[in-house]
């Protein structure tokens, strides 16, 4: 509602500042239209004085019926005119000005809300800046992790460890380890989701599939992306 009055108000300065701009165009066409209006307007009703003053007497000899139903049709034309040239048009004026005001509206609640993400997102990254590896050359993911898997759920469970390591923007390095692990029981799953989350290097696991083996319904594979992030050397 602030915004939509403020938008409001906006309008209303700028149409007075137009109209303060315009009047003294308007003056000056006034001053140069009113003699010609003048004189037209004469002519018009010196022409049609006898048109009017016939109608007139046409009107005076008709019954007295007839009469109300002359008023009726005079006032139902009147109607139509002022409906037609008059209501419409400032209706349809104010439509669309209702519309322009509607779509500024909706334009600052998307731009609120992308505010609102905007500040998620820097949160996010601040977060993310917090939760880096020290910048060293010698760190190893994949020994980090291999370590925490021998602990929970053993070294036995391993299928395959595939580490990556890739540059992204803003100086960071990310740090990748692809794991599969055979035949764990729920207990061991539960088990080394937490000792990763445990380990004194901030790892996070982006992606985690288990599917149960055939062989042994109470028994899953499991695989899983580790990642985390240091700073480019």
């Amino acid at each position: 509602m602030l915004a939509l009055e403020r938008m409001r108000e906006i309008i209303a300065e700028r149409t007075d500042a137009i109209a303060g701009r315009l009047s003294p165009i308007r003056n000056a066409l006034a001053r140069r239209l009113s003699p010609i209006w003048n004189d037209a307007s004469g002519r018009v009703r010196t022409a049609a004085a006898p048109t009017i003053a016939a109608a007139r007497g046409r009107y005076q000899k008709l019954e007295p019926r007839e009469r109300v139903l002359v008023q009726i049709a005079g006032v139902l034309v009147a109607l139509f005119i002022i409906f037609d040239l008059i209501y419409l048009p400032i209706q349809a004026g104010l439509g669309g000005l209702g519309d322009r005001v509607k779509e500024r509206q909706n334009d600052a609640v998307e731009v609120a809300h992308m505010m609102r993400a905007y500040q998620r997102v820097r949160v996010d990254l601040a977060t993310m800046r917090t939760r880096t590896v020290a910048a060293s050359g010698d760190f190893s993911l994949f020994s980090v992790v291999e370590q925490a898997l021998t602990r929970a759920p053993g070294k036995e469970k391993i299928g395959s460890i595939t580490p990556a390591e890739k540059t992204i923007t803003g100086g960071m390095k990310q740090y990748t380890v692809e794991l599969k692990l055979n035949a764990l029981s729920l207990p061991q799953i539960v088990d080394t989701l937490y000792g990763l989350s445990a380990l004194n290097v901030p790892v996070t696991v982006s992606t985690l599939h288990v599917t149960r083996r055939s062989q042994d319904q109470h028994t899953f594979d499991v695989e899983m992306t580790c990642v985390a992030l240091g700073r480019s050397g």
